[in-house]
């Protein structure tokens, strides 16, 4: 019989990810109850020194299903109502009609019309992420700025609207995302990271996942290289940075094996009910950062696999590191990758990334680590 999780197979499709230009990249892998876990390539292109499986990560906008899953609990508490206006809530940052109009549901799927508030904070970014007329000197300028949430909140819903509040497709908005944050320290009393943290961190179990205010990761972890569209040549060490300019929206650091477990669980039904999890089910079209339009629920959205159906997760990217994982509908396969460089395509003359060798090895990698 066929192994279903075959180590060389594995091992290849990393090192040609490797080989196309990713300085390094880990993974696990899951079947059922076997477990693969490789590396490939550098942590630092500097000293040599390798990647390994372990190592704990920044991982984007996975930070988002954490968030979602906290917002949820409190739902199932009472303390929060998924349909209601969060102008009931936070009446002084969505202030009038439109904090009348945009309910706790269309900021967890994006479809409240609320602008992005990045293109705003980091000005040299423009129109983010995509356009020939943006630069990276933000990303220099704001390495240890500490950002109040407020503050971006309040650029993002000056702004001019990017849609009518639930109307599809939606816009994908960090804002939403730190209004959700403020949102958990409204009815918790708390800090939203140690809201995040208790509900659903230490419920998980996870050992290795930390939702950090400051600039540093902590313990054995990868340089994180942003290249900025072929900007930032040779791409440059972002691994020290404020995250504050993301905070409950992206922030949050992990391990490949923490993510695995926390979407099992999740999918399970054991961090939010079984009813919370079909609400995170229901997608919308939303449209993403990188222009495309897909499907997005509460904090998930799905990914279909010829041969192996549906799977459900998420994937994030902070300057210079990302991540992706996902889960079979079923629970019975699993995918958590993360690599160490960022926005590795140059851009052609209309602003649109061109194709680069590294888009199609991750591709196989995906392919063969799902199927």
């Amino acid at each position: 019989m066929r192994n279903p999780l075959d180590p060389a197979e594995l091992n290849a499709a990393m090192e040609n990810v490797h080989r196309a230009g990713m300085p390094g990249l880990f993974a696990e892998i899951r079947d059922g109850d076997q477990v693969w876990r490789g590396a490939a390539g550098v942590a630092d292109v500097a000293t040599g020194r390798r990647v390994t499986a372990d190592m704990r990560h920044r991982v984007g906008s996975i930070t988002k299903t954490f968030t979602a899953a906290a917002v949820l609990r409190q739902i199932e508490s009472g303390q929060i109502g998924l349909d209601v206006p969060i102008g009931r809530y936070l009446p002084q940052l969505v202030p009038g009609e439109r904090g009348d109009a945009i309910t706790v549901r269309m900021l967890i799927n994006h479809t409240s019309g609320l602008a992005e508030y990045l293109p705003y904070a980091y000005p040299s970014l423009k129109a983010f992420p995509a356009l020939a007329d943006t630069g990276p000197q933000s990303l220099d300028d704001n390495r240890l700025t500490r950002f109040h949430p407020t503050e971006l909140i309040e650029m993002g819903v000056s702004a001019p609207a990017v849609g009518a509040p639930g109307g599809t497709p939606g816009v994908y908005s960090n804002t939403n995302y730190l209004l959700l944050g403020e949102l958990l320290e409204k009815v918790t009393g708390t800090a939203a990271e140690r809201c995040i943290t208790r509900n659903v961190i230490e419920r998980a179990g996870l050992r290795d996942t930390e939702l950090p205010a400051g600039p540093y990761v902590n313990g054995p972890h990868s340089q994180i290289y942003e290249a900025w569209f072929g900007m930032i040549d040779p791409p440059r060490d972002y691994s020290v940075y404020d995250m504050s300019w993301v905070g409950p929206a992206a922030s949050l650091i992990s391990t490949v094996t923490d993510l695995n477990r926390f979407f099992g669980m999740l999918l399970a039904g054991e961090i939010v009910s079984p009813s919370s999890l079909a609400q995170m089910q229901r997608t919308v079209p939303v449209i993403s950062q990188e222009g495309r339009t897909i499907d997005y629920g509460l904090g998930l959205h799905p990914m279909e696999v010829p041969g192996r159906g549906t799977f459900w997760g998420h994937g994030g990217t902070v300057w210079g590191a990302g991540a992706l994982a996902m889960t079979s509908a079923d629970g019975k396969r699993q995918l958590a990758v993360a690599v160490n460089l960022q926005r590795w395509n140059r851009l052609d003359p209309s602003g649109r990334p061109r194709p680069h060798p590294i888009d199609d090895a991750l591709a196989g990698l995906y392919r063969v680590a799902m199927c």
